[in-house]
Formats: structure tokens, C-alpha cells, sequence
């Protein structure tokens, strides 16, 4: 399945500045975070909104996507003809003469081993704060009985006689264009250039076994959603003793009913009612460390900021700290008294700005009338 163009899943222009970007993003993921959207399809929605906002939230790689869009900078034909795994020209000489011994690779050389990854979910203050936890991983381990060999105790593996232990063999064919040699993984050894006559009853031949491994982490203080933490030395064990791979550690960060995280900086939405607004008021506003106190002057309106300074995330990579940012919302009464209408009304007669009240019936109209209001 092909992916969704990055300005399509935010729901963004192509020409969009970063802010809208950012404000699109924060209001996706609100809206299809696992923890909060609980729909079959949610957490697929939002890797898919969070990978499209990494990219286009840093004007290099954005830059890179508007030029190559998903493919990136060093596919197709921009990206040359060889590579690490890719199928070059020299691949195709090597292929049909028997030449480009020196890209073979050697079956007995040490390999590192392979690269794990790791999903773990944590709380927001637990992002915030970092900690230390314990995870437990399944992974390879190299078998203690033969030590990785693959033989039994007491026996070590054999050098392939039928490719004399290169893993390769030469194969030789008819074509029309005349007879080509080319080289192929050996059958009798699957490539490695060694044979396993008496295999350990551990591994089976393998020299590793599967095992769960409980491995401590720290969580570094100020992680975000998707960032990861590599774990040196605890991937797969290497091959002909070659170096472990190393795990990645996926942090997945459960959403704040209170907060909302942008980066370093948090966002808090206020609530005020229209007296506090008006004549202003002195309210506590929770923070990751605490609350604190906040004035609020007189005639304060619905969006305004206020500025908490060092009240946010500390930098993951130790570049200060975030701030939180106080967002107010002016709450509008649904249920009032016949008093509270009533100083409402002399309050508009005072202001000159008499409203035309439509929740009002026909008959608390005349009745107004007579009263001379």
C-alpha cells in the first residue's frame, strides 16, 4: 500500500507555514492518540500523522520530501546503480565473467548482529521526569552449551569440502550468447562454508537460542512520543565473533488529560467564568511540578497566553527547559437564574447594547413589558 502524501495526512497546504503545520499536528494527534481514540484504526492514524509531521516539521527534510516526496534523496534513478544490498554494474560483470571477487563477502568474516526494536509505553510525567525501568526482551543469545559453534561439545564444525569453506560455488552454463560462469551460494553448506557433522542438541546447529532477557534502561528525562533510546551491545550476537547488535527502544508517551506537549513547551487550557474575566482573579494552575499561582487582570479575554517561564519538559538533550503556556477559555453560562438574567439585562441597559434574547418566550416578553424593563 503506497503512503499518503504528508501535507494530505495533516490536512495542510503544500505551502503551509511551519505554525499551521504545528497546529494541524497537535490537533490530530489529540484527536487519534491510542489512548484517547480507542477505534480500530487509531494508532495506525497516528504513527501515520506523527511520521508525516517529523518530516515536515525540520525544513531539510521537509525540503528533501517537496523535491523526492516518500522516495527520498538517493532512490530511483537519482540514486546511482550499486549499493550495499543493490544490483550495480559490476554486480552484472561479476555475474556472467566471474569477476568482482573483491565484493564477495567472506561467510567466516565477523558480523555484528542484527539490530532489535523494542515498543514501551510510559506515562507523560514519566516522559517528563525520566526514570530508570526494568523491560524484558525475547531475543537470540548465543547457546552456552557449544558457545556459539553450532557443534556438539567436544566437536567443532568442518571446513566445506564442495566450495572449500568460500560459501560459493562456481556454476557453468550454456546460453546462446556462449558459455558464462557464475557464482552461486553453496547447497551443501547454505553459504557458510562450514558443515556441522554432529550438531549441538541445545541449538540444533543454530549456536543461538531463544531466551527472554529482563535489561534495565534509563529513561532519559524530556523524551517525547516516537523518539527511541539505543541500548548498546543488546541486539542479536554477532556471527564468527563479531560484535551484538544493539536495541532501539521505541518510547510510546500516554497523553495528559490536563496537558498537552509541544516539544519542550506545555499547553494548559483555562477556564474562566465571565466574573473572573471581567474583574479578574488570582487562580492556581497545575504544572508537571507542581501548582502555582497565576493573576489574572481585569478584562482578560478568551485566548489569551500567559507564559509560564521553566514550568515545561527539560530538554531531552540537555538545551534548557520548555515553558508551559496558559491558553484561556471564557466559559459561557447554559443555566441561569431569573436573577442572574436580570442583572445580566441592567448590565447590558448600563452598556448600551440591549441584546435581542432568543431563548425568551412570548410570554416573558410581555411580561417584561409590563414590568417596564
Amino acid at each position: 500500500m503506497s503512503k499518503r502524501d504528508y501535507y494530505e495526512v495533516l490536512g495542510v497546504a503544500k505551502g503551509a507555514s511551519g505554525d499551521e503545520i504545528k497546529k494541524a499536528y497537535r490537533k490530530l494527534s489529540k484527536q487519534y492518540h491510542p489512548d484517547i481514540n480507542k477505534e480500530a484504526n487509531a494508532e495506525d492514524k497516528f504513527k501515520e500523522i506523527s511520521e508525516a509531521y517529523e518530516v515536515l516539521k525540520e525544513k531539510k527534510k521537509r525540503a528533501q520530501y517537496d523535491q523526492f516526496g516518500h522516495a527520498g534523496p538517493n532512490q530511483g534513478f537519482g540514486g546511482g546503480f550499486s549499493g550495499a544490498d543493490g544490483f550495480g554494474f559490476e554486480d552484472i560483470f561479476s555475474s556472467f565473467f566471474g569477476g568482482g571477487g573483491s565484493r564477495r563477502r567472506d561467510p567466516n568474516a565477523p558480523r555484528k548482529g542484527n539490530d532489535l526494536q523494542y515498543s514501551m509505553t510510559i506515562e507523560f510525567e514519566e516522559a517528563v521526569f525520566g526514570m530508570e525501568k526494568e523491560i524484558e526482551v525475547a531475543k537470540e543469545e548465543t547457546c552456552d552449551t557449544c558457545n556459539g559453534t553450532g557443534a556438539k561439545k567436544g566437536t567443532h564444525p568442518e571446513k566445506c569440502t564442495h566450495c572449500n569453506g568460500n560459501g560459493q560455488v562456481n556454476v557453468t552454463q550454456d546460453t546462446p550468447f556462449g558459455r558464462i560462469q557464475t557464482k552461486r551460494a553453496c547447497n551443501y553448506c547454505e553459504g557458510t562454508g562450514k558443515i556441522i557433522k554432529d550438531k549441538c542438541s541445545t541449538c540444533h546447529g543454530n549456536g543461538t537460542v531463544n531466551k527472554r532477557k529482563k535489561i534495565k534502561i534509563t529513561i532519559p528525562a524530556g523524551v517525547d512520543d516516537g523518539q527511541q533510546l539505543r541500548v548498546s551491545g543488546q541486539g542479536e550476537p554477532g556471527v564468527n565473533g563479531g560484535p551484538a547488535g544493539d536495541l532501539y527502544v521505541v518510547f510510546r508517551v500516554k497523553a495528559d488529560p490536563r496537558f498537552e506537549r509541544d516539544g519542550d513547551d506545555i499547553y494548559y487550557e483555562l477556564p474562566l467564568t465571565f466574573a473572573q474575566a471581567a474583574l479578574g482573579d488570582e487562580v492556581e494552575i497545575p504544572t508537571v511540578q507542581g501548582k502555582v499561582k497565576l493573576k489574572i487582570p481585569a478584562g482578560t479575554q478568551s485566548s489569551t497566553k500567559f507564559r509560564l517561564k521553566g514550568k515545561g519538559v527539560k530538554n531531552v538533550h540537555g538545551y534548557g527547559m520548555g515553558d508551559q503556556h496558559v491558553i484561556v477559555k471564557v466559559i459561557t453560562p447554559k443555566k441561569l437564574t431569573e436573577k442572574q438574567k436580570q442583572l445580566l439585562r441592567e448590565f447590558a441597559e448600563i452598556s448600551g447594547d440591549i441584546p435581542e434574547e432568543q431563548g425568551s418566550t412570548l410570554f416573558d416578553k410581555i411580561k417584561r413589558t409590563i414590568k417596564g424593563e
